[in-house]
């Protein structure tokens, strides 16, 4: 009678699958209490290439790529999506963000490659990050083409950040912790400056009415206190100059990563960096400062001798201040 040998364990073929604003939220909660992204910096691209190395410690097979989906005003990337869009293997998807900051279309986007992947049997193993409750019928129709669903998730601080229904449906379920996710997260200076300045001008409801006392009011006119401007309202704090200089280097940064050398002569001559990339050099900057610097004209001139220094010293290049 003959013996038949046991059968070889079937090769994996997997996509890994990011709803970016789960992970980020997720792991900005974990590690500093806070979910807006201005709030903190990620290394988007090491996070990649950490996710991607345990998906290869847990799997015996193939990696057909990751999929990373995010959201940007009007679908146009930032710097720091078109950094990942460039990564080998990377697909970059993305969705709307509204004027409240909400994604739109990214969950759509999600279960449409989910399900096609499924359907042309391109995998058979989908990692999902993600903690939607709306990511349960992708799962199910996976499923139903053979498809494996790994859902992976961010430790929470207390709690769960994942639908139940959700993590009932998966295959299987595994957590990533703060030691995971910590190298790729740093918190924003500017931010964590900013924040005690709120607190102490906004004051609580509580502040506002639990300790409340009638008066009596004044029968005569109401003095003016000194201290007010009789001509206006009064001045705004500027931005702190060390924090816009840190933003130019961080924007120049991501800058040159983006476009190399080849297209350093996009910049020149200098020192006057041509409309578009000052535009996107200003509008990068208040998304990491979390406040706006047009009404600042110096604050706006520290930016961009920053972006110009950074610059300045990794092409050699010399020019001069942005001030005429």
């Amino acid at each position: 009678m003959s013996e038949f040998a046991a059968p070889m364990p079937v090769l994996a073929r997997y996509a890994v699958m990011v709803d970016v604003g789960y992970i980020y939220a997720a792991a900005g909660e974990l590690l500093f209490g806070a979910s807006a992204r201005r709030d903190y910096r990620v290394d988007a691209v090491g996070l990649i290439q950490a996710v991607t190395k345990h998906a290869d410690e847990l799997f015996r097979g193939e990696l057909l790529r990751v999929y990373w989906y995010d959201a940007a005003r009007d679908r146009v990337p930032t710097i720091d999506q078109r950094v990942v869009a460039q990564m080998a293997w990377v697909k970059l998807r993305l969705g709307n963000l509204n004027a409240r900051g909400q994604q739109k279309g990214v969950d759509a986007n999600i279960r449409a490659d989910m399900e096609a992947l499924a359907r042309h049997r391109a995998i058979t193993d989908a990692v999902l990050i993600a903690g939607d409750e709306d990511m349960v019928p992708a799962v199910e129709a996976a499923q139903a083409y053979g498809v494996r669903v790994h859902l992976w998730g961010v430790e929470p601080p207390y709690g769960t950040n994942q639908a139940e229904r959700l993590v009932w449906e998966s295959d299987t379920v595994d957590v990533l912790d703060s030691a995971f996710v910590r190298p790729y997260f740093a918190r924003n200076p500017a931010a964590e400056q900013a924040r005690p300045e709120v607190q102490a001008t906004v004051p609580s409801p509580a502040q506002l009415f639990g300790e409340r006392h009638p008066v009596s009011r004044p029968t005569g006119p109401i003095p003016r206190s000194p201290h007010l401007s009789q001509t206006g309202p009064m001045p705004r704090l500027g931005p702190d100059r060390r924090h816009v200089e840190e933003a130019g280097e961080h924007v120049a940064h991501k800058w040159i990563l983006t476009r190399g050398a080849d297209n350093i002569r996009d910049l020149l001559p200098g020192p006057i960096l041509p409309p578009v990339i000052d535009k996107e050099l200003l509008v990068e900057a208040e998304k990491e400062l979390g406040q706006s610097l047009r009404p600042y004209q110096e604050a706006r001139e520290w930016l961009r001798d920053a972006f110009w220094a950074r610059v300045h010293r990794e092409f050699g290049i010399g020019v001069g201040k942005s001030r005429g």
